[in-house]
């Protein structure tokens, strides 16, 4: 049976688990981007390990959410105080992110570019990286919100909007960017579950 520590407050694992929550779906919902944008070359096959690695990584996330029930669950005011601060802005930061993603999509359509919507919104998320990392103190953050807006760039300058394979005309945007979003919010989803696990005490520091 597995011994957690009791001096680690319960918020601070349960943060860690939503962590790897919206990292596994996310990560999924880029990887569905990814897979339609092949024009059904490999999709059956690619769906279902998009999904089984979505629901890994959630029964991850769900075993820091049970194993924060065995933690002490006091607080300080102080520390009450700055998780509705944190709370408060990253509901703005979470709106401003789809506000952003809502005009990318219209005006991308309006100016009959919707090869670019796809793009775009992995720079949006990948901006949004940077404050959460500040306000959540995860420097990880920084590393997947460069990693996607780097993703993102690169794909725009040198990948094609369209690449046939075989008989499959591909839509090369969505497919890098998706594919290669997934696995980035997905790895970041396996490095918060680990973080989770250092703070029961599970895995070594």
């Amino acid at each position: 049976m597995i011994q957690t520590t009791k001096t680690i407050p319960s918020a601070a694992v349960r943060g860690t688990a939503s962590g790897v929550f919206f990292m596994a779906f996310f990560g999924t919902l880029w990887a569905y981007t990814g897979i339609m944008g092949l024009q059904g070359w490999g999709v059956p096959l690619l769906l279902v390990t998009a999904v089984a690695i979505g629901i890994t990584l959630f029964v991850g996330g769900v075993s820091l959410l049970r194993a924060s029930g065995k933690l002490t669950n006091q607080v300080s005011n102080i520390v009450l105080r700055n998780g509705k601060r944190t709370k408060f802005w990253f509901n703005i930061i979470f709106a401003a992110e789809g506000l952003a993603i809502a005009i990318t999509i219209a005006v991308s359509n309006a100016t009959r570019h919707p090869e670019l919507i796809p793009v775009i919104i992995a720079i949006i998320v990948g901006v949004h990286f940077f404050p959460l990392a500040s306000l959540f103190q995860v420097r990880l953050y920084y590393f997947t919100g460069a990693l996607l807006c780097l993703l993102a760039i690169i794909t725009w300058l040198f990948i094609p909007v369209k690449v046939i394979l075989g008989e499959h005309q591909i839509n090369a945007f969505m497919s890098v960017v998706g594919l290669g979003s997934a696995l980035i919010l997905w790895g970041t989803g396996l490095a918060i579950w680990l973080m989770g696990r250092r703070l029961l005490g599970i895995v070594p520091k």
